[in-house]
């Protein structure tokens, strides 16, 4: 089914508002929420409503609270989220990195004991919109075997990159470290549909591309195998080095569900004290360009450059409606 934008948030907001949050805090949370599924990412939208309703029960999630800040060097600043919404901590994170990129040309906040962030996406929009470059990640609790193993100790660790574009729409890399995020296998077995691409093993170690048996042995493929393996580590453990905060392991530890606890990593850089925004969107016109200047691969119709999917959906959801699955809806009409 398709819902129009304002229905969507409207009741979003009144679930969070059911939830104890207040008006302002769950006006954001909706918005934010709604704006995942527009742009065609329902799996962070949507979808994780209910489950944040039911972490805020569980008290996993403290809705009451703010991040504090507990360690200052000059553009870089560290602090604890308190177990506050994901979102409101990363977009207070995206805000405070812009501010010291602002005054040193670079800001990185790091944010230790903070909840899930829901499409990271977000806030690399959010900062490249303004017109600053974003990096950020976040690690994540085990959901991925390391490569080589069959049980999971990696986190899926998702990550952000995001570049203004005068006159246009930024520039935006969202990607976990697997082929495919646990989300879009959710979203693709409630359509009834199979994986373009394998994209896990089922329990006897067998690589398939349906999505069932990937998330019932939560076996997902690391992107790149061993690559996106060792990317996945190295996030985890620079997002508590420069966090203060936890790895994969102690995230575990917490039983506070879904990124329970998790560390996370905002910089945000001021682009125009390297080169003017007129210079940027030449190299980065020049350069989407380029890569549409090659033939088509076999089953192809046409080249994108990241962000662009996001773009196309928007558009097309906002005309005729946001899709969400009837059950997920069911379930939220019901909170």
């Amino acid at each position: 089914m398709r819902v129009g934008f304002d229905v969507m948030k409207n009741e979003f907001r009144r679930v969070f508002m059911k939830a104890g949050m207040d008006e302002a805090k769950a006006e954001i949370c909706a918005r934010v929420h709604t704006e995942s599924s527009c742009d065609g990412i329902s799996s962070h939208g949507a979808n994780r409503v209910a489950r944040f309703v039911d972490y805020v029960k569980k008290g996993w999630v403290d809705i009451h609270a703010a991040p504090d800040r507990e360690k200052q060097y000059g553009a870089l600043e560290v602090y604890n989220g308190n177990l506050a919404p994901g979102v409101l901590n990363a977009l207070f994170c995206t805000d405070r990195a812009i501010e010291l990129a602002e005054e040193y040309g670079i800001g990185l906040v790091g944010i230790h004991n903070t909840t899930h962030w829901m499409r990271g996406g977000t806030y690399g929009l959010y900062a490249a919109r303004k017109g600053y470059v974003a990096i950020s990640w976040t690690n994540a609790e085990s959901c991925m075997p390391p490569w080589g193993g069959r049980e999971c100790r990696l986190g899926n660790n998702p990550f952000v990159m995001a570049a203004p574009v005068q006159g246009g729409e930024p520039v935006v890399l969202d990607m976990a470290m697997s082929l495919y995020a646990y989300g879009k296998l959710q979203v693709t077995r409630l359509a009834g549909k199979k994986l373009p691409f394998p994209g896990g093993f089922d329990k006897n170690g067998i690589l398939t591309d349906d999505p069932g048996p990937i998330e019932e042995s939560m076996r997902i493929l690391p992107m790149g195998y061993w690559k996106g393996a060792s990317f996945a580590f190295m996030l985890d453990i620079l997002g508590a080095v420069l966090s203060d905060g936890i790895t994969a392991a102690g995230i575990d530890k917490t039983g506070k569900g879904s990124c329970g606890g998790a560390s996370q990593v905002f910089i945000v850089i001021k682009p125009d004290a390297c080169v003017s925004a007129e210079h940027a969107a030449r190299i980065i016109t020049e350069a989407q360009r380029h890569i549409r200047s090659s033939a088509l691969a076999e089953d192809a119709r046409e080249i994108w450059s990241p962000g662009e999917g996001l773009v196309r959906a928007r558009k097309e959801n906002m005309e005729l409606g946001i899709p969400v699955d009837d059950t997920i809806w069911a379930e939220i009409k019901n909170l």
